[in-house]
């Protein structure tokens, strides 16, 4: 059995995968274990570096740290995914005076490096006194660059849906709001609910880049414990903590999106019914509220 794209691989194929999957493996194995040698050698793993985890004060800091990264993530994904929707409902727009300052902006702001943009706000509020902190400013930057990266994963999801369903809704007599809301989302949400996991949990990380114009999230608080001289300057210790809570986070995020789309999967297996086509979103178009 094959499909489109390749053929099923036969007995010496899948061989060849399980072998170079051992490789690969093995390589990866050995190069960690060539890092924490070099680590024990030159005396990361000595008391003293680790030492100042233990206290309550040093905790509570990496909390303090950890909900700030939070906090702006938080509010950046809601604002980016409003922006998001917003935007791709403009670019796939019939009117043109809406679709091409749409079009503009999303590709300025994709274009934008994230930390110029988290400058502009930060050295703007310095400059012209506008009353934004260093909160506000990695907020409206994460705002701006992921809202406009999720506004073209909106755009292509909506894009991907077979042009029958659209075709069969309009000949139905839908409006174009109605054909996006009752017949394209539906089925565009689960092919793109991947692709924005994965773009949150770039915002998430991108929070990081906070530290450079002094927000409190977690790397700058990393930053100043890694450079207390009381614990012989525990970089890389502070450092390896900080990425294992990023990397929880992280994993967190994709477990939440793996849950839905098995809870989305079982409830149509449960109920039998794919999303909705065209005849169905008129019908219930149709329907008396």
């Amino acid at each position: 059995m094959s499909s489109v794209l390749y053929e099923t691989p036969g007995p010496r194929a899948k061989l060849r995968n399980r072998i170079s999957n051992i490789i690969v493996l093995v390589v990866l194995a050995g190069v960690i274990a060539w890092l924490i040698h070099r680590m024990y050698i030159y005396g990361q793993f000595e008391g003293r570096l680790w030492r100042q985890f233990q206290y309550s004060s040093i905790q509570r800091q990496l909390f303090d740290g950890l909900l700030n990264t939070l906090k702006a993530a938080g509010l950046a994904a809601v604002l980016a995914m409003l922006f998001g929707a917003v935007f791709a409902a403009a670019r796939i727009s019939d009117r043109k005076w809406l679709r091409t300052p749409a079009t503009l902006i999303v590709e300025l702001f994709r274009a934008i490096p994230l930390l110029i943009l988290m400058f502009y706000f930060y050295f703007g509020n310095i400059q012209f006194n506008l009353g934004l902190g260093p909160f506000w400013a990695v907020v409206f930057g994460l705002t701006l660059y992921n809202g406009s990266v999720l506004a073209e994963i909106f755009r292509a999801g909506i894009a991907a849906v077979p042009k029958g369903q659209r075709e069969a809704a309009y000949a139905m007599g839908l409006r174009k709001n109605q054909v996006v809301r009752l017949v394209l989302l539906p089925q565009a949400i689960s092919a793109m609910l991947p692709a924005i996991v994965s773009q949150l949990v770039v915002l998430l990380k991108d929070t990081a880049l906070g530290f450079i114009i002094t927000y409190g999230e977690l790397l700058y608080v990393a930053k100043q414990m890694g450079g207390r001289l009381t614990y012989g300057f525990p970089y890389i210790p502070t450092y390896i903590v900080t990425a294992v809570i990023y990397i929880g986070l992280c994993s967190l995020l994709s477990l939440l999106a793996k849950y839905l789309e098995g809870r989305s999967r079982r409830r149509r297996k449960v109920t039998g019914a794919p999303p909705p086509s065209a005849a169905e979103a008129a019908t219930s178009a149709e329907a008396p509220l």
